[in-house]
């Protein structure tokens, strides 16, 4: 509805009512002056803000209204101002010869005295100049002491450690995609880390190791955030004051400070979101120069930064389709415009998606590409993947090995379960805990390289040693009976009629027996998935499932992690359901048996394709899958935008460095109000233009600001906030500041136009004019003043708590929830 209102306006603001075709005069009545122009001299063109194709269907007059005394001086920065400057390209030339033929010489001359290009000069030169200034400030904020402290800081551990992987070129598992990594570890390659620190835990000193080259790395892209959003908010709303204001937010909030300068991903991923939304409007400001080189330039570098974006995180898919909203919406009217040519509409749609789909998907595949080609060793995240992955990794059991083809009795084997990311068949010599089924040994399944993977594969009916020399080998086949003895404790694989540990309705299995001898329970009957019975089993390639004897279920896991007595494996059951699921399927992946022969595996290593289909898998399971821990902080997405509670980056107790991620409460919970306010304002004013209310020509372009650049904003919060409601994965804190981003942008833009409309509706007072700076002022010296009092939290403290008189940040613990 407000995109609705505001493309409304755009037509409306550029007709009234008609007019003879011949009117065009300059009168002067009293303090207005009216210029009048036939609607039928006016050449289609685009409009500056909603870049829609405007032309009039009957011939109406223009007409630019001044008044003097009924806007405030503060509005010439923005759009209501700048709607009555001549606009650039083909329309204006058009319009100018059109009026230069019938406007008296007298007008023309006094017009031409005007110094129109010195003050524009002025203007521009006062824009870049305030620019630069934003920018210094954000370089100033982030990098000032970036070397406090000199530990670990939270999540440093992971990707300091991820990076450290590239530079080792040792393979790992995470649940995010390989960009943000390998740029961490490309900058610390760069700054001359060796990639020898461990990383092991927060608090853990970086001594001698260069660690300043990755935190400047994530300092200097979480340091473009305010520039691109000044540049976006300023495009948006063609406002100074408002660009100033939000980029004042987001440099003084205590929050992107503190993210911005440690080893993490979130400066990345902002990096290119930000990037992204800018990009994007910038194409759009060039919807009048359609193919020309900015507008290619700016198209090209909006599908860069989606690739970006998607290439740090999945949370980068919520700005690809905030992109393609509007792509979609830009198409639709390009297709209703009749002026437009088929051919011509379709050169728009093909330079789309080669823009927007084909280069950020080219450009996607390439960051895998290189992520496989550097991690070539074997790592601890070997596990997660097929067996057939692993062929490839150097180092790995299987690069370069040679095992026996078929499976035999006596044979020491591993079994791996071929749904992604779950992991190895796995026993320790721990028990369940009582009330958790039979108090027997724990099966589970585990995804590292372990002892207590091997099983040794042997009859059902008998104990004798398979690999006595005197005995022939002994193919398994489909359809036999077994028995799997755990290789470390000699207990068997059993299962019985209790019920699972997490899933109801799947028994319960078992490590059961003592050297091997159990009972019945301990039989299972094994099947090849496909194949038909006597046919022998082969290694790797097989894909097969362990059937219980005597309860007839189908040995499987549930991908669940079970609690600490549990060592956080994932669970093992025997399901009663029969159905193929890849939960149920295995395949034998180590095989040791002196008495066979052995076969290279060079022929089992994937394609590249097949490669980056798994990756994708395993990534989107191991994201489903990260679960709170037992004691573990976690918090919910409701307590995010109030500021609700904080995290603790670094120390606890007072004789600690302490860093606390919280955001500036001032500034949070004035984009809270923000929020509200526009979808109660906007909404106002969209059934008010769709009742037929008609608004004074000095607030069109304030309410098409509000309607059209305010509503690409909230869309932007929308999307980057609401969909954490559905996730069922573990969400922090700092998984919201992508949509703080975009609350901080239409924080600026809303203050703005509603002091603006103040400063319209107060112009008969005295000071009604000067509203608009002071409530400006205001807003900038409070972001400062708060940031001023909370900016310890950010840059560290050390001493006195919060709630001792001493502390710096006595006083200042305005919510029982903030823990600093």
């Amino acid at each position: 509805m407000l995109y609705a209102s505001g493309r409304f306006l755009a037509a409306r603001a550029a007709t009234t009512l008609p007019a003879p075709p011949r009117a065009r005069a300059l009168v002067l009545r009293g303090k207005r002056r009216e210029l009048q122009i036939p609607g039928h001299l006016e050449a289609p063109c685009f409009d500056s803000l909603t870049g829609q194709r405007t032309r009039p269907s009957t011939p109406p007059v223009r007409r630019v209204l001044l008044r003097k005394g009924r806007m405030p001086p503060a509005l010439g920065g923005g759009l209501a101002g700048s709607e009555l400057r001549p606009r650039r390209g083909r329309c204006a030339q058009q319009a100018a010869r059109a009026v230069g033929r019938d406007v008296v010489p007298k007008v023309a001359t006094r017009t031409l005295k005007r110094p129109v290009w010195s003050s524009r000069s002025f203007e521009a030169a006062g824009r870049w100049a305030t620019l630069a200034v934003v920018t210094l400030l954000s370089f100033a904020t982030r990098f000032h002491r970036l070397d406090q402290p000199a530990h670990i800081c939270w999540d440093e551990t992971h990707f300091g450690k991820m990076g450290s992987y590239y530079i080792n070129r040792t393979f790992f598992f995470d649940v995010h995609p390989p960009l943000g990594k390998m740029l961490i570890g490309l900058a610390g390659y760069l700054s001359g880390y060796d990639g020898t620190f461990l990383f092991q835990k927060p608090g853990d000193s970086y001594g001698h190791h260069s660690y300043m080259g990755m935190r400047g790395f994530c300092a200097f892209l979480g340091s473009w955030l305010i520039p691109f959003a000044y540049l976006t908010v300023l495009d948006l709303s063609k406002s100074f004051s408002a660009a100033l204001l939000t980029a004042a937010l987001l440099t003084f909030d205590t929050g992107c400070l503190t993210l911005s300068q440690y080893i993490l991903l979130d400066p990345i991923l902002m990096f290119f979101i930000m990037a992204a939304m800018l990009c994007m409007v910038k194409y759009n400001s060039c919807a009048d120069r359609p193919f020309s080189a900015p507008w290619w330039f700016w198209l090209s570098l909006t599908g860069i930064s989606l690739a970006g974006a998607l290439g740090v995180k999945f949370v980068g898919l919520f700005i690809i389709v905030q992109v393609g909203l509007n792509t979609i919406s830009d198409l639709w009217h390009l297709f209703g415009d009749l002026s437009l040519s088929l051919v011509t509409v379709g050169k728009h749609l093909t330079a789309r998606i080669l823009c927007l789909i084909v280069l950020p998907l080219v450009l996607y595949v390439t960051i895998f590409a290189v992520h496989v080609m550097v991690l070539n060793k074997s790592g601890p995240g070997d596990g997660f993947f097929s067996s057939a992955f692993q062929a490839r990794l150097s180092g790995n059991s299987l690069h370069n090995a040679s095992i026996p083809e078929y499976l035999a009795y006596g044979s020491v084997i591993t079994v791996k379960n071929l749904r992604m990311a779950i992991g190895y068949l796995h026993s320790h010599r721990h028990l369940y805990p009582e009330g958790i089924g039979a108090r027997q040994q724990q099966v589970t399944t585990y995804l590292h390289k372990d002892y207590n993977n091997l099983w040794i594969i042997k009859k059902h009916n008998t104990n004798s040693d398979p690999l006595d020399p005197s005995f022939p080998v002994e193919f398994v086949r489909h359809g036999d009976i077994i028995r799997l003895e755990h290789k470390e404790t000699t207990r068997n694989l059993h299962s019985h009629f209790h019920e699972a540990p997490l899933t109801r309705k799947h028994f319960q299995v078992t490590g059961y027996g003592i050297n091997g001898t159990g009972d019945s329970n301990d039989f299972w009957r094994i099947e090849v998935v496909n194949r038909k019975f006597g046919s022998r089993i082969k290694v790797l390639r097989s894909r097969i499932r362990l059937i219980h004897l005597v309860t007839g279920c189908v040995l499987g896991s549930s991908g669940k992690i079970l609690p600490r007595w549990g060592w956080e494996q994932l669970e093992v059951t025997c399901t009663p359901y029969q159905k193929e699921t890849a939960n149920s399927i295995w395949n034998i992946e180590d095989h040791i048996n002196p008495k066979l022969p052995n076969i290279s595996l060079d022929v089992l290593q994937p394609s590249f394709p097949e490669i980056l289909l798994e990756s994708h898998m395993v990534m989107i399971r191991g994201n489903n899958g990260l679960k709170p821990k037992d004691n573990e902080f976690t918090s919910k997405p409701w307590h995010w935008p109030i500021n609700y509670q904080g995290l603790r980056f670094s120390g606890a107790n007072d004789t600690d460095f302490r860093v606390y991620l919280l955001g500036n409460p001032v500034v949070w919970w004035l984009n809270l109000v923000s929020i509200v306010l526009y979808l109660l304002l906007g909404s106002t004013i969209a059934i008010a233009l769709k009742r037929g209310v008609q608004l004074p020509a000095e607030l069109e372009g304030l309410t098409r600001v509000l309607l059209r650049g305010g509503g690409q904003l909230l869309l932007g919060w929308m999307l980057h906030y609401f969909p954490f409601f559905l996730m069922g994965r573990i969400l922090y804190f700092h998984h919201y500041f992508p949509a703080m981003l975009f609350s901080s942008m239409l924080t600026g833009v809303l203050w703005d136009t509603l002091l603006r409309l103040c400063a319209w509706g107060l112009a008969s007072f005295p000071l009604g004019s000067r509203i608009h700076m002071v409530g400006i002022l205001s807003l900038l010296l409070a972001a400062a003043y708060s940031f001023y009092l909370f900016h310890p939290l950010a840059y560290g403290m050390v001493g006195p708590l919060a709630q001792e008189p001493e502390s710096p940040m006595a006083g200042l613990k305005w919510l029982e929830s903030w823990d600093f």
